[in-house]
């Protein structure tokens, strides 16, 4: 099939076809300019997966009329945004200024109107770039945390309403921050109005989502599919009374799988898609992208279609609102994780194995495989970059590479436990505090849930008053952030980490939350919390509120030296080798030569390391950003416990 000259001819018909007068003379030219740019790349993955179908230019023809009314409902300042951003050669999400921060409203707010006077503080510690937590309305009671959406395009009432979203995007970007959002794509609620108009036997609707009325073949797929949640139910699928049918369910038995083999529902997300551009948000993250396509036989992630749908929603986005981009949540092996990040797919990505392997050394005091599997899966395309982080609102899953593990002598199987017995508190002298999370009945597998802080040892040596052990959790909490700030990409915080909270028990007195470990590290952040952060420290002040303040002081301080650098931003990355297994090396290099060397010492313990053997200067001395004292280049560093440096010269 001659693709270029099947979608010129085939964009012709329906440019003649439709009626785009509702279009002003300067954005019908834009539209049509874009469409001329990008709709090739957009035919040919809409042709691919819904190609076979007899009304596939019916479909296609539909959707361009959506993007026009995308393009339409977009404001004038997003549309400069859009034009600005277009012409951007720097790329603003690989500069050394952006600095990430992700919360929950009602967490942090606890409204959008309170949220929007929560900026000063951001801006205090340097926040670039905030990532709400889903804010759309979802079931009351359990709603996976609000990921089981009901609709795109209301928030929800105890948060507010849309029209405060609208005027919280707009301050944030007066004020110089990028808000994103998230894309809630593979499944809807089941109180969504598609669903509800399938439970009323709307077969349109129905075939909106995987609908069987028998196990027949639920049970073919089943053989391959992975529990998510095998501590709430067993399998894929959920028995629907009312519809008399068996609902495709990956996560939770309120969330439908939407079904992607329907060009009507890529439409129809691609209008929410839109709708939650036009908000004025600057990228918007894909929940769980890697189970979108269902394929018989095949464990149903990470499926080349999957790949397919995202280029072609990120076509749409290209057309309709380019100043947006896509943020990939794939935690998932590592191999598979590389492969959404491209300048078609997603520009950003989280790093879900630099977040484990961090863990991972702090547990072994070694960095053999952090080392390791950084130098197999950092790099990526130039034009796109990482959002780096140690804490996020879900828990932590060993997604490392067995492979890698094994060349190095480790047993994935056994390390795996012995990271889950460490960080849950169950392993004789750690010094971690977590919850286990979908704690596996078949095979006492799990994941781990914590805070920052209690993972790093903070709730332990202030329950036992050990004036050391805090000093030692302090300095892994400042540790592990400035890995994350100096490494390359975006540092994202999640909220409360950056003042050292403790642990949330309270969970387990709210029914809608005691099944889900995970609300253990989902923690308020209040008035009091921040009200005094600025203020000096007083000897009747509380060992903690002392403790929060020297973390927050001690990030915001890392945060502007990071600031200061260029380096720390768009520059390359190269992770070295060390003959101490204790600490982690990498150098970051840009066009002129100048580098910033980092080291890393993993261990309570003083560690010597010979600078000398990285290669990376030439100059006799550097200088650590950090101390603000001048380094001997051909002599041994030594670094105390917990203690890293950024060196920079030439």
């Amino acid at each position: 099939m001659n693709y270029a000259a099947s979608s010129e001819q085939c964009l012709n018909r329906i440019l003649q076809s439709l009626d785009l007068s509702f279009l002003s003379q300067r954005d019908g030219k834009v539209f049509r300019d874009r469409l001329r740019c990008h709709f090739d790349e957009l035919f040919k993955r809409y042709i691919e997966v819904y190609g076979h179908q007899y009304d596939c230019y019916y479909h296609l023809s539909q959707l361009v009329m959506a993007l026009a009314q995308g393009i339409k409902k977009r404001s004038g300042k997003l549309k400069q945004l859009d034009k600005a951003r277009s012409h951007d050669k720097q790329l603003w999400f690989k500069q050394a200024n952006q600095v990430g921060m992700a919360c929950y409203v009602d967490l942090m707010g606890p409204t959008l109107k309170e949220l929007k006077n929560k900026i000063p503080y951001f801006k205090t510690l340097g926040i670039t770039y905030l990532h709400l937590m889903p804010l759309y309305d979802s079931p009351k009671g359990d709603s996976d945390g609000g990921y089981a959406v009901s609709d795109y395009r209301k928030v929800n009432p105890c948060l507010g309403n849309m029209k405060d979203l609208e005027s919280l995007a707009n301050t944030l970007q007066d004020a110089g921050i990028n808000l994103v959002l998230d894309f809630v794509f593979n499944h809807t609620s089941d109180e969504h109005r598609w669903a509800q108009a399938a439970l009323s036997g709307d077969s349109t609707y129905q075939d909106y989502y995987y609908l069987f009325e028998d196990r027949e073949i639920p049970d073919q797929y089943e053989h391959h599919l992975r529990e998510i949640f095998p501590q709430v139910r067993r399998g894929s699928f959920t028995w629907n009374e009312t519809l008399k049918k068996w609902v495709w369910t990956t996560f939770n038995s309120f969330q439908w799988d939407l079904n992607y083999s329907n060009p009507a529902v890529f439409n129809a997300i691609t209008e929410e898609m839109l709708f939650l551009a036009n908000i004025g948000c600057a990228a918007l993250r894909l929940d769980a992208l890697a189970f979108i396509w269902k394929q018989m036989g095949t464990d149903c992630e990470n499926q080349p279609k999957a790949h397919t749908l995202i280029q072609a929603f990120k076509c749409c986005l290209q057309i309709a609102a380019p100043a947006v981009v896509f943020k990939s949540e794939a935690i998932v092996h590592p191999d598979e994780v590389l492969k959404y990040i491209h300048s078609n797919e997603c520009q950003l990505s989280y790093n879900p194995l630099l977040m484990a392997l961090i863990w991972n050394s702090l547990a072994t005091r070694k960095t053999r495989l952090l080392t390791t599997s950084m130098q197999k899966s950092f790099t990526i395309p130039h034009d796109c970059t990482w959002v780096n982080y140690v804490r996020c609102h879900d828990d932590i899953g060993w997604t490392f590479d067995d492979s890698v593990a094994q060349q190095l002598g480790i047993n994935p199987y056994d390390h795996r436990h012995f990271l889950n017995q460490f960080f849950t508190g169950r392993f004789v002298g750690s010094f971690a505090n977590g919850v286990p999370f979908a704690e596996n009945p078949s095979n006492g597998d799990c994941r781990v849930c914590g805070s920052l802080a209690s993972l790093c040892g903070l709730e332990g040596a202030i329950a036992e008053n050990n004036h050391n052990e805090i000093e030692l959790a302090i300095n892994r909490i400042l540790l592990v952030h400035g890995v994350i700030f100096s490494i390359g990409g975006i540092p994202l915080l999640y909220s409360g980490d950056e003042l050292g909270l403790l642990n949330d028990y309270s969970y387990r007195d709210n029914p809608a939350q005691a099944h889900d470990d995970r609300w253990v590290n989902r923690i308020a952040v209040t008035p009091e919390h921040i009200a005094d952060i600025d203020s000096p420290l007083h000897a009747d002040d509380s060992l903690h509120r002392q403790v929060q303040k020297r973390v927050f002081n001690g990030l915001r301080e890392l945060l502007r030296i990071r600031k200061s650098q260029p380096l720390l931003g768009a520059a390359h990355t190269h992770i070295l080798t060390t003959n101490n297994q204790h600490c982690f090396v990498y150098c970051r290099t840009d066009e002129s030569g100048q580098k910033i060397l980092a080291i890393c010492n993993f261990s309570e313990q003083k560690q010597s390391i010979k600078l000398s053997n990285f290669n990376v200067f030439t100059d006799t001395e550097s200088e650590d950003l950090l101390t603000c004292t001048t380094v001997n280049n051909h002599q041994e560093l030594v670094l105390s416990g917990y203690q890293q440096c950024w060196l920079i010269g030439n």
